[in-house]
């Protein structure tokens, strides 16, 4: 539906911007990338007090319009192209009511581009608490726009914000701020001869950002370049001039408008809970404490609801089994479709439980600190401060993580996170190392204290940790990017969690997931269910007629000649044929075409291995017994030595492989959903392959 007017809200982060964005618009909102680029695009509508529908335009957060990344750099190119099709009519600048004077270099940067404005003074209970008195009046008259004090958080003020924005100006009225002429005239003067702009500070921003634009042609772009040349203009020298005239503008402004208690300087009750927070050593014993904390939750309080949503998706394919005829279409409906649906979602207690806790940490202020405290020691490696979340969350399961790297500005650090996450073991390797750590490692202690299966499973966890950091230092290296790894945040005050906020962070990243990833996940299930339930040729009918002799029929229980038919089946599926035609390449791994097919049907999710396990042996009982996957994987025997298939170093190979490939359809596609393209799930997949096929080599090779 076509909205009356657009409006964009723009703002410094902590300045509560998506809060009020989320006020404003409610559920009625949604997320897309804007044209060219990966970052998020979230827009919501909302009905205005006139009757006319507002379009609203949540552009990222930035402390000013010369960008520091390609998140900020949005801000500009929708601001400045009038030609783009989110060019907003109205701008809503948040501020901080309590740090006016760094949120108003912002404003006064988005005021001189002369698109009508209205200011939000957001958090005026914070200012009131802090006996700061701003003249509302007063203030709006210097400035020459309409100023609303509200408090989003507390949903104060809201109307009157909405009604501001119905009767706004359609024409710029505010202020000139600086005389921006005065800093490069000649330069200012020819570009916008040149480019046909009267705007003075629009062109100005063209020739400090032309090389970026995406609405130049390159063409106007080789032509401001000569002009900045022929002025000898300095890019850093013209920003710096402006600055200091800009804080000039908003010092006098402030002195006549806002007053401050005069009293001795009291420490904030921030500052009290920063000392022992971001203390240099217990800092870190209390944000691993967190940590432990967090991960713990996530595995324990998903377990029960992810059991329930697999239980609820095994009675229902139990129940379709008996009410729908036996046939193909039933078997891909139920095998293939449901399967795949309930790999999506099992993960989103995971996935909600993991941004929640994102969330509250975010809102609490907390998170500002973690990565402040983190940023010099990961940025070695080549990471960021905010990747240590997405890392640690990595233990639980990859996508969620992945998804929660949003909160990383930077897009080169973003990067790398997103590419080494998958290293860190999640918990769906642990079924796999559990049962092949229990096939060659003795159950025994050492030092009557340690278990040594307990130890090699420790092992693989740190390991993989190991190698994330090793990873990422080496892409540190590889990736390229413009935009510099500069680390500017700003410590927010603690603040309680907004828990509406909190349960809608929860909804949006699990509806999220379940709709793009899902898609993926589907496609992929039902892709292994038509390999594994087809073969090539007569094979399925042969094994039939064969198994259906008297000495099968009548020396076999059901059950029994049903595995029994099933395993050869699958020998004979076209994912057996793949087996058998990728064995010559896994060989050298000390692997067989069984555990081809465990590899191969691995894709879909790591814990699909015991699963493919219990169907290749025939194990009696339950696929999900344990024991009885170990029984038979224990007594398995290579038919050329005679010697058992699952040694030291056929085990460990595997756990290798496993520890390093790229085996999880929804991190491929949680990937792509993040990164909008597909070459770097491509690329992951292919140097993950890669890393899995040398260790497991190496590992083989040594323990043999």
């Amino acid at each position: 539906m076509k909205a009356d007017i657009r409006v964009a809200l723009v703002g410094n982060p902590n300045t509560g911007k998506s809060t009020l964005f989320n006020v404003l618009t409610g559920l009625n909102q949604k997320i897309g990338n804007f044209p060219g680029v990966t970052v998020d695009k979230k827009v919501g509508y909302c009905t205005l007090p006139d009757g006319r529908r507002a379009e609203i335009i949540d552009l990222p957060g930035t402390y000013s319009i010369y960008p520091k990344s390609q998140d900020e750099s949005i801000v500009f190119s929708v601001l400045a192209d009038r030609s783009n099709p989110h060019s907003p009519d109205l701008v809503v600048v948040i501020l901080d009511a309590s740090n006016l004077k760094r949120n108003l270099l912002l404003y006064s940067q988005v005021a001189d581009l002369k698109i009508p404005v209205v200011v939000a003074l957001n958090m005026m209970d914070l200012a009131k608490k802090a006996d700061i008195n701003i003249d509302v009046n007063l203030f709006a008259k210097k400035l020459g726009v309409p100023v609303v004090p509200i408090s989003a958080r507390k949903v104060d003020g809201i109307e009157g914000l909405k009604n501001a924005i119905s009767y706004a100006n359609k024409f710029a009225l505010q202020e000139d701020s600086i005389d921006v002429a005065s800093i490069a005239p000649e330069l200012v003067e020819s570009i916008g001869r040149e480019l046909n702009i009267d705007n003075p500070y629009l062109a100005l921003q063209l020739a400090h950002q032309h090389e970026t634009l995406t609405f130049l042609t390159p063409a106007q772009s080789n032509r401001v370049e000569e002009l900045e040349k022929e002025f000898s203009f300095n890019s850093q020298k013209a920003q710096g001039a402006e600055t200091i005239a800009r804080y000039s503008f908003i010092n006098d402004l402030l002195y006549d408008t806002v007053t401050k208690p005069v009293t001795a300087h009291e420490e904030t009750v921030s500052n009290k809970i920063d000392k022992i927070l971001t203390h240099k050593v217990f800092g870190f014993i209390i944000f691993f404490a967190v940590l432990m904390f967090m991960f713990q939750a996530i595995f324990s309080w998903s377990s029960y609801p992810m059991s329930l949503i697999a239980d609820a998706f095994v009675w229902i394919q139990d129940s379709l089994h008996h009410i729908l005829p036996a046939g193909p279409l039933t078997s891909l409906l139920v095998d293939g479709v449901i399967a795949g649906l309930s790999g999506v979602m099992v993960f989103i207690p995971q996935i909600a439980i993991l941004f929640a806790f994102i969330s509250i940490l975010e809102d609490t202020g907390y998170m500002s600190r973690v990565t402040f405290m983190m940023d010099k020691l990961m940025r070695k490696v080549g990471l960021n401060g905010k990747s240590v979340v997405p890392l640690i969350g990595g233990f639980a399961c990859a996508v969620p993580s992945i998804m929660s790297t949003r909160t990383i500005e930077n897009w080169k650090d973003r990067m790398i996170t997103i590419m080494v996450t998958p290293l860190v073991t999640c918990s769906a390797r642990l079924p796999v190392y559990t049962l092949l750590i229990a096939l060659v490692v003795p159950n025994r202690n050492v030092w009557w204290l340690f278990n040594l299966q307990g130890l090699a499973l420790t092992g693989m966890y740190v390991f993989s940790l190991i190698s994330a950091i090793v990873v990422a230092w080496v892409f540190k290296f590889i990736l390229k990017a413009k935009e510099r790894g500069y680390f500017i945040m700003e410590l927010p005050v603690y603040r309680m969690p907004r828990w509406n906020n909190v349960l809608y962070s929860m909804y949006e990243r699990s509806k999220a997931f379940v709709f793009q990833a899902g898609k993926v996940i589907i496609a992929v299930s039902v892709i292994l269910w038509v390999m594994a339930s087809y073969g090539p040729g007569d094979r399925f009918a042969k094994i039939d007629q064969h198994y259906s002799q008297p000495q099968y029929t009548q020396h076999m229980t059901a059950d029994s000649l049903g595995r029994t038919i099933a395993s050869a089946k699958l020998e004979n599926s076209y994912a057996g044929v793949l087996g058998h035609s990728i064995e010559p390449v896994i060989r050298p791994l000390g692997f067989d075409w069984k555990i081809g097919i465990a590899l191969i049907t691995s894709f879909a999710a790591r814990e699909v291995f015991v699963g493919t396990m219990a169907t290749i042996y025939s194990v009696n009982g339950s696929a999900e017994k344990m024991e009885s996957v170990y029984e038979k994987m224990h007594q398995a025997k290579n038919p050329d030595t005679g010697q058992p298939v699952f040694t030291l170093a056929v085990a460990f190979s595997l756990m290798m492989f496993y520890a390093f490939a790229m085996q999880c359809a929804s991190t491929v596609a949680v990937v792509y959903r993040e990164t909008k393209n597909w070459r770097w799930p491509a690329y992951q997949f292919a140097y993950m392959t890669v890393l899995a096929y040398l260790a497991s080599f190496i590992a083989y090779h040594v323990l043999k």
